[in-house]
C-alpha cells in the first residue's frame, strides 16, 4: 500500500501535473471572481478524472479507490474548491455505475465521464443535515412517473450541474423510505436558488435545488424504491475519503508554502527557518498530515477490498484527515504573519477552503458518533 508502484506514480503525477499547470495559477483568481472553470474540469475529465473508478465499458478510468485518494490529494494541492467539486461528480457517477441498471448506465455515464455533463448530489435539506434520514422531500408515483416536490440545500454545482441524483422520500418516515433517482436539469418543475455567499469554496456554486410538482420518469429510479439511504451511505464512504484526501493536500500546499516563507525571511539577523521553535511547528504539521494520510490510504484500501470495518475507517480518516489538513492550514497562516492574511498569498483561501472540509459529507461529530457506535458494538459483542 505504501510502496508506489511505476503505475502509481504515473497516476500520481499526471494529477499533480495538471494542478500545478491550470488549478494552481489560477485558485485565487477563480476564489475572488467566483468563477466555475467549466472549461478546465473537461480538460481533467481528458485525463480520466471524470469518472475515476466508473468501470470502463461506460468511459470510466476502473482505477481503485486507493488511487483516486492520491489523486484528490494533488488536485487539491491546485485548488481544493474544485478538487472537492470533482471529488462530488464522481460520487455521483460511481452511484450510478453500482446502483444504475445497463440503460441508466449507457444513457447517463459516457457524458459524466467526459464531463459534457456535470453532477450534482442531493441530499441535505434545510431542516436535515445530520440527520440525514428525516429527510422531507417527497416523490409521489403517478402512473409512469413520480412527482417530486421539496429543497434541497448546500448543492455543489447547482445551476451548472446537467445531472442529480436526488434522494427523496417514496414511503413512510425513517431510511426505509427513501428513494434515489437521477434527474436532469430540464425537468420541468426544478428550479435552482441563488448562489449561497459562502466562507470559501467560492470557484464552485452553492444553491438550493428545488423541486414543484417536478415529474421525473419511473425509468430514473436508482436502484429499488426504498432502497436510497443505502445507496447514499455507500457513496458517502467514498466520498469522506477523497474530502479527507483534498484536505491533506491543501495542508501540504500550505506547508509547503510556509517553509518556503520561512526560508526567505529574516528576523533579528536570521533566517526564520532556522528558528527552532518554527522548526518544531512545521514538525508537528509535517506529522499530523503524514499519519492523516497513512489512515487515508488504509481506509481507501478498506473501501477497494470491502473490509468488515469500513464504515468505521471512512469516518476515522475523515475525521482526522479533515482536522489535520485546516490546522495545517490555520498554523501555515499564522506562520506567515501578517501576509498570511493577504489573498496574494494563497493561505487564507486554503484555511477558507479547507474549514468547510469538517462540516461536509457527515460532520466530524457525525463522524465521531459512527466511530463511538463501533466500539460499543465491539464492546457488547466482545461482554457478550
Amino acid at each position: 500500500m505504501f510502496a508506489l508502484t511505476d503505475d502509481d506514480r504515473a497516476i500520481r503525477d499526471t494529477a499533480r501535473d495538471f494542478a500545478s499547470e491550470y488549478l494552481a495559477p489560477n485558485a485565487v483568481e477563480w476564489d475572488q471572481e467566483k468563477h466555475f472553470p467549466v472549461d478546465v474540469l473537461r480538460k481533467a475529465a481528458a485525463l480520466g478524472m471524470g469518472g475515476i473508478y466508473v468501470r470502463e465499458d461506460v468511459g470510466g478510468s476502473g482505477l481503485r479507490r486507493l488511487d483516486s485518494v492520491r489523486i484528490f490529494e494533488e488536485l487539491a494541492k491546485g485548488c481544493p474548491s474544485i478538487a472537492a467539486y470533482i471529488s462530488i461528480h464522481n460520487m455521483v457517477a460511481w452511484m450510478i455505475d453500482k446502483y444504475g441498471n445497463d440503460e441508466q448506465r449507457r444513457r447517463w455515464l459516457p457524458r459524466l465521464c467526459s464531463m459534457e455533463h456535470l453532477g450534482s448530489y442531493c441530499l441535505t435539506e434545510p431542516g436535515a443535515g445530520s440527520d440525514a434520514a428525516a429527510l422531507s422531500t417527497k416523490a409521489v408515483r403517478d402512473g409512469d412517473e413520480y412527482v417530486l416536490n421539496g429543497v434541497k440545500q448546500f448543492i455543489s454545482g447547482a445551476g451548472t450541474s446537467d445531472v442529480y441524483v436526488v434522494m427523496a422520500r417514496t414511503g413512510d418516515t425513517g431510511a426505509r423510505g427513501i428513494s434515489a433517482f437521477v434527474i436532469p436539469k430540464d425537468t420541468p418543475g426544478l428550479s435552482f436558488g441563488a448562489n449561497e455567499k459562502k466562507m470559501g469554496w467560492n470557484a464552485q456554486p452553492t444553491r438550493q435545488v428545488i423541486f414543484e410538482d417536478a415529474r421525473v420518469p419511473a425509468e430514473n429510479l436508482l436502484g429499488d424504491e426504498g432502497g436510497g439511504f443505502r445507496i447514499a451511505m455507500h457513496g458517502l464512504n467514498g466520498g469522506r475519503l477523497n474530502i479527507a484526501a483534498c484536505s491533506v493536500g491543501g495542508g501540504q500546499t500550505a506547508l509547503d508554502r510556509t517553509v518556503g516563507y520561512l526560508a526567505e525571511r529574516k528576523a533579528f539577523g536570521e533566517r526564520l527557518l532556522d528558528a527552532q521553535a518554527l522548526q518544531f511547528r512545521l514538525a508537528d504539521m509535517r506529522t499530523e498530515l503524514e499519519a492523516a494520510r497513512t489512515l487515508l490510504w488504509r481506509a481507501a484500501d478498506a473501501l477497494d477490498t470491502e473490509a468488515a470495518d469500513v464504515v468505521e475507517l471512512c469516518a476515522m480518516a475523515k475525521r482526522f484527515a479533515t482536522d489535520a489538513g485546516f490546522a495545517a492550514a490555520n498554523e501555515a497562516l499564522q506562520l506567515h504573519g501578517g501576509y498570511g492574511y493577504l489573498a496574494e498569498y494563497g493561505i487564507e483561501k486554503i484555511v477558507r477552503d479547507l474549514r468547510v472540509h469538517q462540516i461536509l459529507e457527515g460532520t466530524n461529530e457525525i463522524m465521531r458518533l459512527v466511530i463511538a457506535r463501533s466500539v460499543v458494538a465491539a464492546a457488547q459483542t466482545g461482554a457478550a
